[in-house]
């Protein structure tokens, strides 16, 4: 009855475990932003500007609404009545009726079309450009979630590699090999490390759940550290620079921007010529009818859109003193980038064989100690020393890693892998 019980307890263990494993979403990079795009909450609320934008092209292709207009006058002193007719006959009032319809001139309703086409190609750049920033909070917080795990994956190897030696030296210290001291200070170092293992733990939850927002899911998430994220990045500087300045999503929305000061230039031209509204008027007058045309236009003496026709000239002007200042910003920020990127690669590099001559220190001081050979202080160094060198490792692939995700960020290619 034991043996079935233990076995049918680890069974459900097992079980238990893989429905935890599948409840809960392992995210490459790549897996991370093409969730993004499609759950965050943020984007979600930026889409209907798009849908805005398309009903203002609805509005911009009506036609003026015919004007019905009704005028009755009723005769009201009895005494001027016709005789015998009383005061709801049809020779006791004069009825107006006029139907009239505006005239847009000039090209209005054409230039209005295509303002409002040319403000949709801005606001879907908008929207791109949106993505783009939302994707590099995204690769940032799943970076985050990776180097916390990364930090924890290092304090499990240190603390285990402690604890087991905190058992070794407990059974020395009864064989009397070793003093007190010396166990209390392994025992010391054992509990420093499931400190901060806990912090670490926490430190995770508190990224995963801030990264699971920024996806726009409930589940429980974590990611996959084994995900290099390498993306195809142009050879040279030169290349990243001419294709972003075809491709990133703030030059092309500055461009469209310009387009649209384009439009709105011959659009407020256009409306400096009046609108006439024509129409016509049937009047019957005491029964006696009346048939006649009607025409307005209002005369340009004094309003001739003067303010708006120089105002849309500012916003060209503004638009493209944006464009310069964009295109300026992508070349500083790519430059920075690209420099950057080269440099934390090199320091990986560099760090590789530090990381490796610092585990085989430690191995050989640790040997040393257990036979005898060298105190508890060096070996407790070559622990301390060896850690700190895994973390400042894991530092600097953090950084290489940040400045692989700014220059796709700054190139635009962050959208690219999106997809």
């Amino acid at each position: 009855m034991t043996f079935l019980f233990k076995h049918t307890f680890l069974i459900f263990c097992s079980l238990l475990l893989c429905s935890v494993a599948k409840a809960q979403s392992s995210y490459t990079l790549q897996q991370a932003l093409q969730t993004a795009r499609v759950n965050n909450a943020a984007l979600k609320t930026e889409q209907f500007n798009i849908g805005i934008a398309q009903a203002d092209i609805i509005t911009a292709r009506l036609r003026p609404n015919l004007v019905l207009n009704n005028q009755t006058l009723q005769l009201i002193q009895p005494a001027q009545f016709p005789a015998n007719t009383p005061w709801n006959n049809g020779q006791n009032r004069q009825v107006w009726w006029q139907l009239t319809k505006s005239i847009q001139l000039a090209g209005q309703r054409k230039y209005k079309i295509d303002v409002a086409n040319k403000q949709l190609a801005f606001t879907e750049k908008n929207y791109t450009e949106t993505e783009r920033n939302l994707f590099a909070d995204v690769a940032a917080k799943w970076l985050e979630v990776w180097t916390a795990k990364k930090q924890l994956d290092i304090l499990t190897i240190a603390k285990a590699n402690i604890d087991s030696l905190v058992m070794t030296n407990q059974n020395r210290y009864k064989n009397q090999v070793i003093t007190q001291t010396e166990l209390y200070r392994t025992e010391l170092l054992s509990k420093q490390y499931a400190v901060q293992y806990k912090t670490a733990l926490q430190e995770i939850s508190n990224r995963q759940k801030e990264l699971s927002f920024l996806l726009g899911t409930r589940d429980s998430i974590s990611i996959d550290t084994e995900d290099d994220f390498l993306f195809r990045i142009p050879p040279n500087i030169d290349s990243l620079l001419t294709q972003s300045l075809k491709t990133r999503s703030d030059i092309l929305s500055a461009q469209s921007l310009i387009e649209v000061a384009n439009s709105n230039i011959k659009l407020q031209k256009s409306l400096a010529y009046p609108q006439p509204e024509l129409g016509l008027i049937y009047n019957p007058q005491n029964t006696i009818p009346y048939f006649g045309i009607y025409a307005t236009i209002d005369l340009p003496f004094f309003d001739r859109n003067q303010g708006e026709i120089k105002k849309s000239f500012l916003l060209k002007e503004q638009a493209e003193q944006h464009f310069h200042k964009t295109q300026s910003q992508l070349q500083t920020e790519i430059t920075t980038a690209y420099a950057s990127y080269q440099l934390q690669q090199q320091n990986v590099h560099n760090f590789q064989p530090v990381v490796q001559q610092s585990q085989t220190i430690l191995n050989h001081v640790k040997y040393a100690y257990l036979k005898g050979g060298t105190t508890i202080i060096d070996f407790l160094e070559a622990q301390r020393s060896w850690l700190e060198t895994q973390q400042q490792y894991y530092d600097a692939l953090q950084q290489y890693r940040q400045s692989y995700i700014q220059l796709l960020y700054t190139t635009g290619l962050i959208n690219q892998l999106a997809k």
